[in-house]
Parts: structure tokens; C-alpha cells; sequence
């Protein structure tokens, strides 16, 4: 049982940054995010990533690759409009000027931010996935 209140955090890193696009290093980099998923959940925490809601919108708007104009269109608007509805965000990862932008977006709207995933309330104890 939780002893604090459970916050909704947003999970904010690279998608695209760095990948030259290529497939197996956008999934290396969702993955990474998601590594974040459980240890968050098992802290009471609800966990959200903006890729989980913007590439199936993506993909039923139409677009047919990343970085199209459908794509563009979609896929940040839907992490901005979500981060309002966060309590937090936790930004992990590597430079991405999209994550980056959600993490001020998310201080511009008075939510937490945090950038250490041990500073996140009930998760002091627990090893960072980008540690492993």
C-alpha cells in the first residue's frame, strides 16, 4: 500500500533523437522509457508514456512514415495536451529537444519534474533502469 498520493507521471525521452530514424533504435529508445513502467506502478504510481497514445493516432490519421506531415501533425500535440493532465513528469534519457519541451511545458503548468527517478515520491529506494 502506497503511503503518498499516487501521482500520473509522464514519462518524457527520446523518440526520434538520435536514431537517424532507424526502427531498432526508436524501439531501443521506447524501451527504455518503458523500463520506467513497473518500478513507478509498483510504487504506486500511474505511469504514462505520449507514444502509447499518439502512434496508434498516428497511424489511424493516416501517416505513412515517421516525420511526415500526419505524423508531425499528431505526435507532440498529443504529449502536450497529455503532460497538462499529468501530475509529473520524469525526464530520462539522452538529449531530445521534444522531451525537453514537455519537461518545461510541465513546469509552465505547475507540475512536478523530476529528472532522478529516486526523487519521485515512495521510489527513494529504488535502482534507476538506466543503471542496470
Amino acid at each position: 500500500m502506497a503511503d503518498h498520493a499516487a501521482l500520473m507521471i509522464l514519462i518524457a525521452g527520446p523518440y526520434r533523437s538520435g536514431t537517424g530514424d532507424d526502427p531498432a533504435k526508436i524501439a531501443a529508445n521506447v524501451h527504455l522509457m518503458e523500463s520506467y513502467v513497473l518500478p513507478l506502478f509498483n510504487a504506486g504510481h500511474l505511469p504514462v508514456l505520449g507514444e502509447w497514445l499518439a502512434l496508434p493516432m498516428v497511424d489511424l490519421a493516416g501517416s505513412k512514415r515517421i516525420g511526415d506531415e500526419i505524423f508531425n501533425a499528431v505526435f507532440h500535440p498529443i504529449a502536450e495536451r497529455l503532460v497538462i493532465r499529468c501530475d509529473a513528469v520524469l525526464r530520462v534519457g539522452g538529449p531530445s529537444a521534444g522531451a525537453d519541451q514537455m519537461l518545461e511545458l510541465a513546469k509552465a503548468h505547475g507540475r512536478q519534474c523530476f529528472e532522478r527517478l529516486q526523487d519521485i515520491p515512495n521510489c527513494s529506494e529504488l535502482i534507476d533502469p538506466q543503471e542496470y
